[in-house]
């Protein structure tokens, strides 16, 4: 097993040739400048200190289509957080407090995303923001973003499949039932992986679809009787703003009701973030999909309405159906049961919904575990093929499927089994705790990436307005993302401060030093280096537009217009 921290995607793709005359003009380089760049890629491939049994193509194929890679930036977007963790962000701050926790986490992401669909659309490859932080930034921080993202990811695994298997006991209460459960779904979500990245899609694209008529549903029977069209016919409004109002205390600061109030709404920054996770699968996936450029871009820039309108408009709705301090927020039963919209429903005596809501919050949960488990076995492979995990996790089926990194990634599942094993409860939620934050660092290292990645662009005179997709606000998103990301993971834990709590304040921070010493301890040993911009390779390895893109054919039949528009 060798680990190396030269650039093995790149160097292989070009199989030691200069890039062609499309490749650089395709990237918006100029023919003055076009000799210059070919005689630096010379000087890269023969200069390299890899190996030549290290460098290893890229095996995937461009399998998914334009309505799976669409529906899959929703699939990551809506789950369990939304539908059942809402009620916990309620009963914390109150509705207010919640709303705008909401909204500023929305923003966030929003910048996150703008930033990932930049660099993916500039380089549609495997690795994606691993190996753009290896590439743009440093090879140290494409080391310790790319495992961080994968041990949080497939400790995540068993999380979202323990979920789904507590969602089944609304309808079976016995719990001898459970390792039942758990094992259908565990083998289920890897069987679907294993049958390929098509499969995966179409999976993924049913979900989508039962989450969106949910989540609409919810929202019209939320307004309806609101406005007083439930069977008791009452108005609601914005009554409980009022009563009990807008904010709920933390109970950290008896003395000063204002500051204990805003220790509460800061409580939620990172449970809201949580709500929101999943959405670099969509950058994750463009390796495998086609035309990936035009595709990821579509999707991108229809992130902005699906956060304002499932999340924002969500927390809203049920922040006017139920109050704060309602008891039935205080339950935990994993169900149907705690989701403040069956709350809203019962007490305004619609009884029909809880089922319906169940059923949906479970192929919510199974999708998570899903997309979970191919994000992390994509993100496991690319390290692999940057020489940064073992050589052997780079290899591919005939079908394009990387079979031992989608085995090794599998293999979390089981831990699940914990959750429902005695003695073992406090362990998983112990874990799961731990590595919550990770995801956070993901997003603030995509950040940072792009804000290297624009310097890059700029400094060789490649003209950034000239990508596929190209977001005018740059690069104030990205510093944005950046300056809230960063208080979200120092504030994680603030309430430890003022009840201590060694274990808690393990839980909350231990994800800090683990970053720091992946990549202090891949910069020391392998001495890897900040590049600089004018040293950064922006050309090899990276396909051009004739290469990924497939023309564009306008639909003839009513339904082909449909699915156009919506997908």
């Amino acid at each position: 097993m060798s680990f190396q921290h030269t650039d093995s995607i790149a160097l292989s793709e070009l199989e030691g040739r200069a890039p062609t005359h499309s490749d650089l003009e395709s990237r918006g380089i100029t023919s003055s400048k076009e000799k210059d760049f070919k005689e630096d890629v010379k000087e890269t491939v023969a200069d390299s200190p890899v190996d030549s049994d290290v460098l290893i193509r890229d095996g995937v194929q461009r399998k998914l289509g334009q309505r799976h890679i669409q529906m899959i930036a929703i699939a990551g977007t809506i789950g369990t957080g939304l539908f059942l963790g809402s009620g916990g962000a309620l009963h914390t701050a109150g509705p207010l407090g919640a709303l705008l926790a909401y909204v500023i986490v929305g923003t966030v992401t929003y910048s996150m995303i703008c930033s990932l669909g930049e660099m993916t659309s500039f380089a549609p490859i495997s690795g994606t923001f691993p190996h753009y932080a290896a590439r743009w930034v440093d090879p140290a921080l494409g080391f310790a973003v790319g495992w961080n993202f994968w041990y949080q990811s497939v400790t995540s695994i068993p999380t979202e499949i323990t979920a789904a298997t507590i969602l089944l006991t609304f309808w079976d209460e016995n719990i001898n039932n459970q390792k039942i459960y758990t094992a259908v779904i565990c083998v289920a979500v890897i069987s679907i992986n294993i049958f390929g990245v098509r499969a995966f899609g179409e999976s993924e694209f049913i979900f989508s679809i039962i989450k969106i008529l949910l989540i609409i549903a919810l929202l019209i029977a939320g307004l309806i009787i609101d406005l007083g069209g439930g069977p008791s016919g009452e108005r609601i409004g914005f009554r409980y703003w009022r009563n009990p109002g807008p904010f709920n205390r933390a109970g950290l600061v008896e003395s000063n009701i204002a500051t204990d109030q805003f220790l509460a709404f800061v409580q939620i920054f990172v449970q809201a973030a949580f709500s929101f996770g999943g959405m670099e699968a969509i950058a994750i996936a463009a390796s495998e999909t086609e035309s990936p450029r035009r595709n990821v871009a579509k999707a991108i820039g229809r992130v902005f309405w699906r956060i304002l309108i499932f999340y924002v408009f969500g927390i809203l709705m049920i922040g006017m159906l139920v109050a704060y301090d309602d008891p039935a927020l205080l339950t935990d039963t994993g169900n149907a049961a705690q989701s403040p919209f069956v709350i809203a429903m019962d007490r305004a005596g619609v009884k029909v919904f809880p089922h319906i809501i169940n059923a949906a919050v479970f192929t919510s949960a199974f999708s998570a575990g899903n997309t979970t488990l191919y994000s992390s076995s994509r993100i496991l492979y690319g390290l692999a093929l940057r020489g940064q995990a073992p050589r052997f996790l780079t290899y591919c089926t005939k079908r394009g499927l990387p079979l031992f990194a989608v085995l090794i990634s599998s293999s979390f599942a089981f831990l699940s089994f914990m959750r429902v094993s005695k003695g073992s409860e406090g362990v998983f939620e112990w874990l799961v705790n731990i590595v919550t934050i990770g995801s956070l660092i993901s997003w603030l290292t995509i950040n940072v990436t792009f804000l290297f990645f624009r310097r890059g662009m700029i400094a060789q005179g490649i003209d950034m307005r000239k990508n596929v997709y190209h977001n005018r606000y740059q690069p104030w998103l990205a510093l944005w993302g950046v300056l809230w990301l960063s208080m979200f993971i120092l504030v994680n834990g603030y309430a430890v401060f003022f009840q201590w709590n060694t274990t808690d304040f393990l839980v909350a921070y231990i994800n800090i030093p683990i970053f720091a010493a992946l990549y202090f301890g891949y910069k020391i040993i392998m001495r890897t280096k900040i590049w600089k911009p004018h040293e950064m390779d922006l050309i090899t390895g990276i396909p051009s537009i004739e290469e990924t893109e497939l023309p564009r054919e306008p639909p003839h039949t009513i339904g082909g217009k449909i699915a156009a528009v919506l997908f």
